[in-house]
Parts: structure tokens; C-alpha cells; sequence
């Protein structure tokens, strides 16, 4: 490990050569990357830096030991230090786990209603609900990109992008199928139902990272259904995207206009192809080792939400939170931080073997 930290501090000091020359920083792009990578391990440095101070201050006290006068004060430092340096190495290993690439990424988040008919679209209802009201906490914005709604107000589908520093990171492990039991508003008996929707969040793709050949891609274009007026109904504005080899289809119908839904459907199918070909590296990796929270497999049931106890459980981690209204409401982060946590540890445990 202390190799790897000395390698990272020799490079943080390259990097702050390359980053004040002005013909790099007259070369913009290539500044930008060296001052995102700058970025990206100046923390490492400085945890490493205070590691090593720690220690030499550990060094000092011993040799002051042999000082009748310092001993005391010697003693105190030495117990001090000891206590300081494992939990700073702690740190330094979690440091060290690779960063996921996308983790500041915006997200395209697609909810679909499962089993349940009527009550599994308000229940897509629910949770769109609560990932908007998490996303105004956090300042983000959510755009609907195409929206299949039902005649009582929930979702067949709803696909959604959210807009703010950080997204993926905090929602990556939302993908799955989400179960509710609850007494549906149409059961007059009072009888508890059970339903799904299932849940799917994708990194936005930049053009640069996934290359499309315009030859693959068929585009249809059709009425919007949805809200939006006389406009939406009158025009051909909404866009279909069928890409030939892989066969995936993706439609945007909330924009005015044909070129920006067009726009966004391109985004979306960049996503989505990503997601396949990550979903093909997670399944090599999985033949030695399954993450527990971090497969984002929608076909995993991840977790339920049971009103009549007030409690969401997520079966990844085992963690039960007994304030459903609260949750529902987009207070998410007690649940998220758990999940990211587990899923530090598993990392870690899995860089160390």
C-alpha cells in the first residue's frame, strides 16, 4: 500500500508542475483532465502526508523518552500517535479503492410498473415521486423525458433524467425491483395487496464515450401522447430510436420540438447501451466475486415497502427503517449511506484479497 501512496504523491507533484505551465494551460482540454485527475488524489496526498506526520511525531516522542524532564509529555504523545495512526490508515485504504468513473455523472432513471396491474403503476407513481422530492433536497433537477401514465394518476413507465454533481453516486444502487404491500384505495375489504415496479438507473453517456454507428439506429417519429396541449397532439414530435443490432428501443415525448426529443433519445440510448456493456464486465467479474449491493441487476429484489408496519427493508444490507411516510417523502440518505458504506467495505475487502 505505501508503495502505491508514493507513487500517488510523485505524481500529485508532477501534476502541479504540469497544471502551472503555461503551455499546458494554453492546451485547455488537456489542462482540464490534468486538473480533474489533480483533483482526484489531492485528498490521498494529504491523508498520506498526515499519515507521515503522525509517524515522525511518533519518532520524536520515543527518542524524548530518554529525557526525564519530557518523558511524561513523551508518553502522552506516544499514546496519542499509536491511536491516531491505524484509524488514519483505515482512511488511506478506502482512499485507495478505485473510483467508479461515473460517479458524478447525472442520471437517466427509468421506473416501470411490475405485477400488480393498477396498483403496481401508482406504486411507479410512488416512487417517482419520491426520487423527485430526494432529488429538490439534494438541488438536482429532474426533466421527464417520456411517460406512460395511467388512467388514476400512476405509471406504466416513466423515464426520467436527473441534473446535479454527484447523481449517480447517491442513486446507483436504487436499480432492482421495489415490492409495496399496502391496502390499494379501490380494495374495499381492506385486504393487502402486493406489487412491484422495477427500477433501472443508468450514467449519462457523453458522445465521446460510446460510439454510435448512425447506420444501426432507426428512427421513428410519432403523435406525442402525453400532456402538453394542442401542440403535443398536432405534430409528429415525438421520437422513436430502435437500434438494430442489440435491438433496443427508446421514445422521448416531452420536448416541443422533434430535434430535442430526438436529442434525448440519443442520450437515453447511450445509457442503455453502456448499461449493457458494463452489465457483460459485471457478469466476468461476478464468476469471482458477487458484490452484494453494487450488481444493479433489475430482476433483484432489493427491496419492500410495507405501510401497514411502516417499514422499508432492503434485503441487500438487511437494514430496516421504520418511517415509510418519511422515506417516501425523499428522505433517502440514512438508507443510501448504508448502502454506500457496504459497498466501500466490500471493495476494500476485495482489494485486500
Amino acid at each position: 500500500m505505501f508503495e502505491k501512496l508514493e507513487d500517488v504523491e510523485k505524481r500529485y507533484e508532477e501534476l502541479n508542475q504540469k497544471i502551472s505551465d503555461p503551455e499546458v494551460i494554453a492546451r485547455q482540454n488537456e489542462w482540464k483532465e490534468l486538473m480533474k485527475e489533480h483533483s482526484e488524489i489531492s485528498e490521498i496526498v494529504a491523508k498520506y502526508r498526515e499519515y507521515k506526520k503522525v509517524q515522525k511525531d511518533l519518532e520524536e516522542a520515543k527518542e524524548m523518552l530518554n529525557d526525564k524532564e519530557l518523558k511524561e509529555l513523551a508518553e502522552m504523545e506516544m499514546v496519542e500517535a499509536k491511536e491516531k495512526l491505524p484509524k488514519i490508515e483505515e482512511e488511506l485504504k478506502t482512499l485507495l479503492i478505485p473510483k467508479d468513473p461515473n460517479d458524478d455523472k447525472n442520471v437517466i432513471c427509468e421506473i416501470r410498473a411490475g405485477a400488480g396491474g393498477e396498483e403496481a403503476a401508482l406504486f411507479a407513481g410512488t416512487l417517482f415521486r419520491m426520487y423527485s422530492m430526494y432529488a429538490e433536497r439534494k438541488h438536482w433537477k429532474v426533466e421527464i423525458l417520456n411517460e406512460n401514465e395511467t388512467g388514476l394518476g400512476g405509471y406504466k413507465e416513466i423515464t426520467f433524467m436527473i441534473q446535479g454533481k454527484g447523481a449517480y453516486s447517491r442513486l446507483k444502487f436504487e436499480s432492482g425491483v421495489h415490492r409495496v404491500q399496502r391496502v390499494p384505495d379501490t380494495e374495499s375489504s381492506g385486504r393487502i395487496h402486493t406489487s412491484t415496479a422495477t427500477v433501472a438507473v443508468l450514467p449519462e453517456m457523453e458522445d465521446v464515450e460510446i460510439e454510435l454507428n448512425p447506420a444501426d439506429i432507426r428512427m421513428e417519429v410519432f403523435r406525442s401522447s402525453g400532456a402538453g396541449g394542442q401542440h403535443v397532439n398536432k405534430t409528429s414530435s415525438a421520437v422513436r430510436l430502435i437500434h438494430e443490432p442489440t435491438g433496443i428501443v427508446v421514445e422521448c415525448q416531452n420536448e416541443r420540438s422533434q430535434l430535442q426529443n430526438r436529442e434525448f433519445a440519443m442520450s437515453m440510448l447511450k445509457s442503455k447501451l453502456y448499461e449493457m456493456k458494463q452489465k457483460e464486465q459485471d457478469e466476468e467479474l461476478a464468476k469471482n466475486r458477487k458484490s452484494q449491493v453494487g450488481t444493479g441487476d433489475r430482476s433483484e429484489k432489493i427491496r419492500t415497502y410495507n405501510y401497514p408496519q411502516g417499514r422499508i427493508t432492503d434485503h441487500r444490507i438487511g437494514l430496516s427503517i421504520y418511517q415509510v411516510e418519511d422515506f417516501l417523502n425523499g428522505n433517502l440518505d440514512e438508507m443510501i449511506e448504508s448502502l454506500i458504506a457496504t459497498d466501500r467495505a466490500e471493495r476494500l475487502k476485495g482489494e485486500e484479497e
